[in-house]
């Protein structure tokens, strides 16, 4: 299934409610089908704008899903509406039971050691039934082990947190090793690890998860003042329209 896509800058966002394209995924793992998938917010965006070889990067991907309320609002401002968010860790879950119920195998790269550490202890425990055949943090000089271990052991599902633009373009050059799905995590093991928490859900309902996350961590503020200018951006785009 070929989901339509939304062009916002130039970056082509799949049409999906999360429940579609869940069932897209479990169709690709049933099917064996090898995927790269992005989950962008306008952070990412606005990088992309900036370096032309990371959009086309980004844009090899099969998938690319609006992970923030910023590109929600401004598909709806382009007079094209994305039916919904479907983000990184949410995605990240949701195929976590999947691998627990199937008894699929995962591979985790990225993080700090200790969170990594922290990880891997929360999916032994909550879910037993994955078959979590390799993980290394995202602290590395040399990929060759861990490339070598991830074509030996041909895992459905690889997520790697190493953070934009590494891991999207470490996901480009390497997704070839295995007939299975690559995924662009960010920081979603730091909150699975219980490190860092996410916003509860009435600040999800109201759009303000990105303003809880600024009140917990201030050192945020530079990287927050990429949302108003990329609802700027878009209002110039719609004026031309």
């Amino acid at each position: 299934m070929a989901f339509p896509t939304v062009q916002i800058m130039d970056v082509p966002f799949i049409k999906a409610t999360n429940r579609a394209f869940l069932e897209q995924l479990q169709q690709d793992i049933t099917q064996k089908n090898r995927r790269f998938i992005v989950t962008a917010n306008p952070e990412i965006v606005l990088y992309a704008k900036d370096h032309p070889d990371y959009l086309t990067t980004i844009k090899a991907a099969d998938y690319i899903t609006p992970d923030g309320i910023g590109i929600i609002k401004a598909s709806t401002a382009l007079k094209t509406p994305l039916p919904e968010r479907v983000t990184g860790y949410d995605t990240m879950i949701a195929l976590l039971k999947k691998a627990d119920q199937q008894h699929l195998k995962v591979y985790l790269v990225g993080a700090k050691p200790e969170v990594m550490a922290r990880v891997v202890t929360k999916i032994q425990t909550t879910y037993p039934g994955i078959d979590l055949c390799g993980y290394h943090d995202g602290y590395f000089k040399d990929d060759t082990k861990i490339l070598a271990d991830i074509k030996a052991q041909q895992p459905q599902l690889v997520f790697a947190g190493l953070g934009y633009p590494k891991q999207e373009l470490w996901i480009k050059e390497n997704y070839h090793l295995t007939n299975g799905i690559w995924m662009g995590v960010g920081g979603s093991f730091d909150v699975l690890s219980g490190l860092t928490k996410r916003a509860p859900k009435f600040w999800q309902d109201l759009h303000l998860e990105w303003f809880y996350r600024l009140l917990k961590e201030p050192t945020r503020f530079k990287r927050m003042l990429a949302i108003p200018k990329f609802m700027l951006l878009i209002r110039q785009e719609k004026s031309k329209n």
